[in-house]
């Protein structure tokens, strides 16, 4: 993306993002251009420290509540099964982060992504939209905490004054003292060291997983005591039909989100490569079996109609005897939440670090500190932010904001798997500083001897010298034996427009998701307008599907990045499912979430025109094609030298 510099369109690089075109939109950066000038992240973490923040980061309070409300509702004594299907559909995201993180290991998570494979427009809208997330569930899960304190030290009132929710009369607000301090605490914690929090983080989480894992086996032996009676139903294991089971579905797939906060601290990874996608599997693998093993015991133990749906854990408990066991659960709870509020807040000033060193940001917030090796200032500023909202602010009608910010991540990690494995980036942007390096290079290389080379170039970037065709090969797909890959998109595509048509039919796939989403999530419409959008949409995804199935994957993505890591599989069939999933919960979100985050969206397009467009470090960024890259690169360092 970007503009390619050819020795006779010098000067066309549309430099500090003006408005004679919108490039400065599709601007992208290169895998390892982020700017280390401030200090370097300390590289501490391995596969234990990933699990513990990941499984912290997604296991909060809500599984002592959803388990409870969601068999109630929706999927009665099939909640297992409806957590199981949740899981699958996060793993879809989980496959496809792994494959970005291990290939791009640096700060920024989703934003860090888009902006190499999508460009700076969507780059700084995820950006944007994972602030709010990060800010607003921190605010959420401390203002979470006091009342689980009190529970467990007695009572509503059991906290000191001090700590203690007061109403302000007047202004008909409560604050949270004990949440707000509690977000200080956090914060000054994570200041401390990425390993020393992380420690600390890990020794939460265990206890957490310890309370149940005595769910898990202090249930059981209470079920096969007292025979499930749970599972004694006349309406079966489905009250609810499958539609329940897959409604149940829908709402606990938001217990999955967390284990991203894994791919965030990527820089700070001893050996990202194999690392990453161990943790961010491990996670995922370890929240979904105690999901399943403790809706299995706590509906085998009471009804599911009969359950208390505030605290169906300790009431299932309380009606066998066992109403000491309130205290471990209520323990495991307060837990819970406090490993997801530092798994809230550790990405957020790595996301800001990493919009700062883009220039996106100002630079205040990509300062490192020289003896903890964290980002102290963003730190420090997420988490004072954080704490005065937690104090002023009720912000449980805000929850639904954060699924929006995870979502959108998701969405373009995914789509972000589809244009690394097909259309790479091919242009490398260059400091304005080496033009005459540019040039000289430039002219060395022959870019203009025809237009045949200079596109097969273009179309087989970081191939070696014996240059294969990407499209059209006489050879049979491997899922589907009795296709040719050549079939009649051979006569249509070919080298010279290959990445503009993979473009075109990527982003068709796109639209198509979101027509068919929509429209299937529009029960007002009338039958025959909804069902032929769903047609529509259904097309054209189905389309794009079988087209990017019956060509080959661009060979320059085995150079993309760093090599050795995790391969996502089933591409495209996985990174459209995963589309698909995700736009479905987009929409299904609410009018008035969706008003809210539109406000949000607009402050930061405000801040985006004037200041990120403008101080971008791609603002004045020389592009050239990638082929005679390690050339350019030899010339650059003696210009430079």
């Amino acid at each position: 993306m970007g503009v390619s510099i050819d020795p006779q369109e010098r000067g066309k690089s549309g430099g500090k993002g003006s408005w004679s075109s919108l490039n400065f939109l599709t601007r992208r950066k290169r895998v390892d251009s982020d700017k280390k000038s401030d200090g370097e992240l300390a590289k501490e973490l391995s596969v234990p420290h990933l699990i513990a923040i990941g499984v912290g980061a997604t296991i909060g309070a809500g599984v002592y509540v959803l388990v409870g409300t969601v068999a109630r509702e929706h999927s009665g004594p099939a909640l297992a099964f409806s957590f199981l299907i949740a899981g699958v559909a996060a793993g879809l995201s989980a496959f496809c982060y792994a494959e970005l993180a291990s290939r791009c290991p640096s700060a920024g998570s989703a934003y860090h992504y888009s902006y190499i494979c999508v460009g700076e427009g969507v780059a700084w809208l995820i950006g944007w939209a994972l602030i709010l997330e990060y800010t607003i569930s921190g605010a959420a899960v401390a203002r979470g905490i006091s009342p689980n304190m009190a529970a467990l030290f007695g009572g509503p009132d059991s906290l000191p004054i001090f700590l203690d929710r007061q109403h302000i009369p007047g202004i008909d607000i409560v604050v949270d003292p004990c949440a707000a301090l509690l977000v200080l605490i956090i914060t000054g914690l994570l200041c401390l060291g990425i390993k020393e929090s992380t420690l600390i983080q890990g020794i939460i989480t265990s206890v957490n997983v310890c309370a149940l894992v005595f769910v898990v086996v202090a249930g059981g032996y209470l079920g096969f005591k007292s025979g499930w009676v749970g599972y004694e139903l006349p309406s079966g294991y489905f009250p609810y039909g499958v539609d329940g089971m897959l409604a149940g579905s829908a709402t606990v797939f938001f217990a999955y989100i967390g284990f991203d906060a894994v791919a965030s601290t990527a820089e700070e990874v001893k050996n990202p490569q194999r690392d990453l996608p161990l943790g961010i599997g491990a996670s995922l693998f370890i929240c979904c079996a105690l999901y399943m093993m403790v809706s299995i015991v706590v509906l085998g133990l009471v009804p599911y109609y009969a359950i208390d749906p505030d605290t169906p854990i300790s009431s299932a408990f309380a009606n066998h005897g066992m109403q000491w066991a309130a205290y471990i659960i209520n323990a495991g709870a307060f837990t819970a939440l406090c490993a997801a509020l530092m798994g809230g807040i550790l990405p957020q000033p790595r996301i800001l670090m990493a919009m700062a060193r883009d220039g996106l940001l100002p630079p205040f917030f990509s300062d490192v500190n020289k003896r903890t090796n964290v980002p102290v200032k963003s730190t420090i500023a997420t988490g004072l932010f954080a704490a005065v909202l937690a104090f002023f602010m009720d912000v449980s009608q805000l929850a639904g904001m954060v699924s929006v910010g995870t979502l959108l991540a998701f969405t373009v990690v995914a789509i972000s798997i589809l244009v690394l494995r097909y259309i790479p980036p091919n242009e490398i942007p260059l400091p304005p500083s080496l033009q005459d390096s540019v040039d000289y290079v430039s002219l060395g290389y022959d870019w203009s001897n025809d237009e045949t080379n200079e596109r097969d170039a273009e179309a087989n970037i970081g191939t070696s010298d014996n240059i294969k065709p990407l499209v059209v090969k006489e050879d049979v797909s491997i899922e589907y034996p009795l296709i040719p890959k050549q079939l009649a998109i051979g006569n249509y595509v070919n080298e010279s427009n290959r990445r503009k048509v993979v473009g075109w039919i990527i982003a068709s796939a796109c639209l198509g998701v979101f027509v068919l989403t929509s429209a299937a999530s529009q029960t007002s419409l009338f039958s025959s307008v909804r069902y032929t959008l769903c047609g529509i949409g259904g097309i054209l995804v189905l389309s794009g599907l079988v087209f990017l199935t019956c060509i080959n994957q661009d060979d320059a993505r085995h150079n993309f990045g760093h090599s050795g890591g995790f391969i996502c599989p089933f591409v495209p069939l996985l990174p459209i499912l995963c589309i698909l999933i995700n736009c479905y919960l987009l929409i299904n979100l609410g009018a008035a979430t969706w008003a809210r985050v539109s406000v949000w969206l607009a402050i930061g397009a405000v801040v985006y025109v004037f200041y990120g467009r403008t101080h971008s470090s791609l603002s004045d960024a020389v592009y050239v094609r990638a082929t005679p890259a390690d050339k350019l690169h030899r010339t650059c360092e003696r210009h430079v030298a």
